[in-house]
């Protein structure tokens, strides 16, 4: 059974809905409006889905030392509870970054950081990126701009940064195309913020010098060559 990247109780492939229904989450019995369920009838909410993933992803954010925020990110990904997809995304991407924008003498208490850093990613619901056209990863970059400077609605420069932001994540990730991939969101996501908190924040964080993606053959919706931080894509690059 692999759960990774389909239903958490029988790993079949997920269902997307034209028309969403009101549903029982297995786990907590609470009951939701979703478009998306197992063909078994089997439905997991977006807490549940992703309440290990996102308690392991702070505790590694918590003790990283690194500079790079995919450093981080990846080994976030690693972590059990984890999955190929899921809306744990929404808030890891936003943690490496403030992790790592700490560690490079960024302005901000972590302590404190990352758990707003949770609460806040933990409302963006799964399949935004398809549903609202407003991809989760893009949004937690938002999110750690908005923390970075103590942005609210009331600010002026502070609101403006986290919203161009959250739109250079979702360009950059609408650029590439779909179907949805939560790895391949979230590099972009992080590549594309590293960038613009250099050029708006003064904080030069680092990165590889080539993003390869290692979970391709977990994503039964892998663009394959065509995706930038696949392995074939580099393949073909050099030849």
């Amino acid at each position: 059974m692999d759960c990774q990247h389909g239903c958490l109780v029988c790993g079949r492939e997920l269902i997307y809905t034209d028309v969403p229904q009101r549903r029982t989450c297995l786990f907590c019995g609470q009951t939701f409006i979703s478009n998306v369920a197992c063909p078994a009838g089997h439905y997991v909410c977006d807490r549940c889905h992703a309440a290990d993933g996102v308690a392991l992803a702070l505790a590694v954010c918590r003790e990283a030392p690194d500079r790079d925020p995919l450093a981080i990110l990846q080994r976030m990904m690693d972590t059990p509870g984890v999955h190929m997809h899921g809306p744990e995304h929404h808030v890891m991407v936003g943690a490496a970054l403030l992790c790592a924008y700490h560690n490079c003498g960024g302005r901000l208490e972590l302590a404190t950081a990352l758990p707003e850093m949770a609460r806040r990613g933990q409302q963006i619901p799964g399949g935004a990126c398809g549903n609202w056209g407003c991809c989760g990863a893009a949004v937690s970059s938002g999110i750690f701009i908005s923390i970075a400077t103590g942005a609210t609605p009331l600010k002026k420069s502070e609101w403006g940064l986290a919203n161009l932001m959250t739109a250079a994540s979702l360009q950059a990730i609408g650029e590439i195309g779909g179907p949805r991939c939560c790895k391949r969101d979230s590099f972009t996501a992080v590549k594309t913020a590293v960038a613009f908190t250099d050029a708006h924040l003064g904080i030069r964080m680092e990165l590889p010098p080539r993003i390869v993606c290692h979970y391709s053959s977990e994503n039964q919706q892998c663009l394959g060559a065509s995706c930038p931080y696949n392995p074939g894509h580099h393949a073909d690059a050099q030849k």
